[in-house]
């Protein structure tokens, strides 16, 4: 249903540096980056390599009154291919800046064998990764 979604960041330096490493650890990797000085354009595009096109895009750009890392209720989910992924992402995701918003375990109360974690990342914004070890 999505094809994508973008987000801005704080410190796209730091931010690049967040993703590219926790990305990598669910087997994304940065496959744009797009700097157009002239035009004041910054962006940076993760996805699957064998799709060949981002599905989350960072950015330091935007409005300047809004907010960044404050939407109400959104919460970004990444698929995990084990659960040991998970547990790299999250340990990646904390030495790189990102704050525990639930470890690394078990999820039953979303469906049996639903294992997640959750963290918010360097600019606020709540990420997950999870993965469905057991499909009904």
């Amino acid at each position: 249903m999505i094809d994508h979604v973008s987000f801005s960041v704080r410190d796209y330096q730091q931010s690049l540096s967040f993703y590219d490493k926790s990305l990598g650890a669910l087997g994304y990797k940065r496959l744009m980056t797009i700097d157009i000085p002239e035009h004041e354009v910054k962006v940076a595009g993760y996805g699957a390599e064998k799709d060949k096109r981002p599905r989350l895009w960072i950015s330091p750009m935007g409005k300047q009154e809004e907010d960044i890392g404050k939407a109400r209720g959104l919460h970004l989910s990444f698929v995990a291919e084990s659960k040991e992924a998970i547990d790299d992402w999250y340990k990646i995701c904390l030495q790189e800046g990102g704050i525990s918003n639930g470890e690394p375990g078990p999820r039953p109360e979303y469906h049996p064998g639903y294992y997640g974690a959750f963290v918010i990342d360097p600019n606020g914004w709540r990420i997950e990764a999870c993965f469905h070890y057991y499909q009904p």
